[in-house]
């Protein structure tokens, strides 16, 4: 038998460790490091979520959009967005050629602000 509450607090407390993570790689310049973990960060949290929702472990996925949907979380249009791009980041991270180029180290900051708030959205409802 799963555990659901321990799920989710695994899951939430590693979002939160990703984020800081994210927000210190970024403090350092490492953009595409930044980035990914600023990806993980997100999955993590809707991963808390979806086991919530469901009642069952989350998927094995990185598609944030996708999360977010079998959470069944109702986000903005907007919030989708910022998932929706974000998830450029998860094949970047891992796959370096697999992104068009790496952001300059302003728009990292602009993307990780953009999901700071998604992020925050995130960790309060949980």
């Amino acid at each position: 038998m799963v555990d659901i509450i321990q799920q989710v607090a695994r899951w939430r407390d590693g979002a939160r460790e990703e984020w800081d993570v994210a927000t210190e790689l970024l403090e350092h310049g490492r953009v595409r490091q930044a980035l990914f973990f600023t990806h993980l960060a997100l999955e993590k949290a809707l991963k808390a979520h979806v086991c919530r929702h469901t009642g069952d472990l989350a998927p094995r996925t990185h598609n944030l959009v996708r999360l977010a949907e079998l959470a069944e979380l109702g986000a903005s249009p907007g919030r989708t967005d910022v998932l929706a791009e974000t998830n450029e980041f998860a094949l970047a991270g891992r796959y370096p050629d697999a992104a068009s180029k790496t952001p300059t180290l302003t728009e990292a900051r602009a993307y990780h602000q953009r999901a700071q708030e998604v992020f925050q959205w995130l960790i309060q409802q949980l």
